[in-house]
């Protein structure tokens, strides 16, 4: 869809190219996501229950609110709405077949000995990522949570952070969860729902935080899933976040992305392929190999 005519969509409200200008730029500037001119209809659906909500007329005034200087809260919702959470419990199964035999055993050694483990689950959504990443590790180390092992889950919508705090699923989200893992990790909340237990809970801790903003986290990870996100990003803003990103993993450390996606930028000299989109990072100077 192009960009000539006044209208990118109409329905039971007017967006102009104007408007979806002003939206886009918004969210590029605030998030990184860069939506193209054919994401019009996408725009429409997402933000036209917020104008119904708030009893708006128009895109036009929408724009208004969120640009005025009392907009900041429905900016933010305008954000959480147009952000994609797509999400499953052991979404793209070979990363976690891979922290599982290859980078778990030594750390969980290190761990009974006294040592940290720090898992970063990056634009974790609704808290499967961060979840699948816990049952991996208490499928090798029951008894986790007396040891100094924590996972950072982390996302830029704060409602969808608490879906993740809550650990509430319906059945049909649990379904790729093994059976075993689920008899083990969960206990039903409702007749059609399953929450993760608290021992499942107490390994993962939720944060807002902007992947294109501050990052307030001290310390390096061992291990980072950053997946499915920078793709909704332009080509300069993926390689500025994997340039972030690569110094935070601990020497020989994870990294694990989406099967879209590829590194770029300073970072390719920081990591050295591991696997199907996995990396493993190297000796700071040394070559990627």
């Amino acid at each position: 869809m192009g960009m000539e005519g006044n209208a990118v969509t109409d329905g039971e409200f007017h967006l102009s190219a104007t408007d979806f200008t002003t939206i886009a730029g918004i969210i590029h500037a605030e998030a990184g996501i860069a939506l193209g001119d054919n994401k019009g209809h996408l725009v429409y659906s997402r933000l036209a229950k917020r104008l119904r909500l708030l009893g708006l007329a128009s895109f036009q005034d929408y724009c208004h609110l969120v640009t005025s200087a009392d907009g900041g809260v429905e900016r933010q919702a305008m954000i959480a709405a147009l952000t994609t959470n797509v999400t499953r419990f052991f979404r793209e199964p070979h990363h976690f077949e891979h922290l599982k035999t290859t980078v778990l055993p030594p750390l969980l050694q290190k761990a009974k000995q006294g040592g940290r483990i720090r898992i970063w689950s990056a634009a974790c959504s609704s808290g499967q990522e961060p979840y699948s990443i816990g049952m991996t590790i208490l499928s090798l180390m029951p008894d986790a949570g007396r040891y100094d092992i924590k996972i950072l889950a982390s996302d830029i919508d704060p409602n969808i952070l608490h879906e993740g705090q809550e650990a509430v699923y319906p059945d049909a989200a649990m379904e790729s969860v093994p059976a075993a893992l689920r008899a083990k990790w969960f206990v039903n909340k409702t007749a059609g729902s399953a929450r993760a237990n608290e021992e499942l809970r107490a390994l993962v801790t939720f944060r807002k935080l902007n992947l294109i903003g501050n990052w307030p986290m001290q310390g390096l990870f061992h291990a980072i899933f950053c997946r499915n996100v920078v793709i909704y990003f332009n080509a300069e803003t993926q390689a500025k976040v994997w340039g972030r990103i690569a110094p935070l993993l601990e020497p020989g450390g994870s990294l694990y992305i989406g099967h879209s996606e590829r590194i770029s930028g300073v970072a390719e000299q920081m990591l050295r392929s591991d696997g199907v989109t996995t990396y493993r990072s190297v000796a700071r100077g040394a070559p990627n190999s």
